[in-house]
């Protein structure tokens, strides 16, 4: 057999297993949500706090303080990994270039990209179709409103173009309408922005003098000012 037709299970392991735990982190976030809803909690913070917390297990009767801990109560708190983690962990410079599942999405956004210009430029060099793609299941509990601030706060009138693709796939994506409902009051202050400045600005293309050097795009102004006022709507943004 040829080289290049041997099969790399472990490249097939590692993916299987990264589907597997976002599919269960999916479900048990989704349960907690249900969960949370049906207790008809008081504020958004007691609903983040039900949801991020989804992962804990309650204590047994022969989990007593001081004893002997052979299991951490809280693996998601430790500095080691488990040995699924291990398994399925890859490396900063293969998730930051093509990130294939949402999975891996999520952990390089929380464990690599700490600065807003980053996380900005990452959502730039994706693009909307391949953000949709990753998120076609569901955005994430909580990810909705940091992607909104990320583009919010660093959004330029040359980007405006590929801004509005990147909101319109993330508003197909499963579950928006709920997402969007859990902003936090910041974020939604950051969404409201953002559309502030997409409608403060008009489709721009490069010219010949070469890249910072923009010019109005007649032509697609009137395609751009319709997905603009339909996502005006779709984000309800008054």
């Amino acid at each position: 057999m040829e080289r290049n037709n041997i099969i790399d299970f472990k490249a097939l392991e590692k993916e299987l297993q990264a589907a597997l735990a976002a599919d269960e982190k999916y479900k048990r976030e989704n349960a907690a949500k249900l969960r949370a809803v049906e207790q008809k909690v008081a504020s958004y913070e007691e609903f983040r706090g039900i949801v991020l917390a989804s992962h804990l297990k309650p204590l047994e009767r022969k989990d007593k303080i001081g004893g002997e801990r052979t299991v951490p109560w809280n693996c998601h708190t430790t500095r080691r990994g488990t040995s699924q983690d291990e398994a399925t962990e890859i490396s900063q410079e293969q998730t930051l270039l093509q990130p294939e599942t949402s999975a891996e999405f999520y952990r390089a956004w929380r464990r690599h990209l700490h600065s807003g210009p980053a996380r900005y430029q990452t959502l730039l060099r994706l693009g909307g179709p391949k953000l949709g793609h990753l998120f076609r299941t569901d955005v994430g509990f909580g990810l909705l409103g940091e992607l909104l601030v990320a583009l919010a706060e660093h959004v330029r009138p040359a980007d405006r173009s590929a801004v509005l693709g990147i909101l319109h796939s993330l508003a197909s994506t499963g579950r928006f309408a709920l997402n969007l409902s859990l902003l936090s009051q910041a974020e939604r202050e950051g969404c409201r922005g953002l559309f502030q400045k997409l409608q403060a600005t008009g489709p721009l293309r490069p010219t010949e003098e070469g890249p910072g050097q923009e010019e109005e795009r007649p032509g697609g102004f009137q395609e751009e000012e319709r997905l603009l006022q339909e996502l005006l709507a779709v984000y309800r943004v008054d």
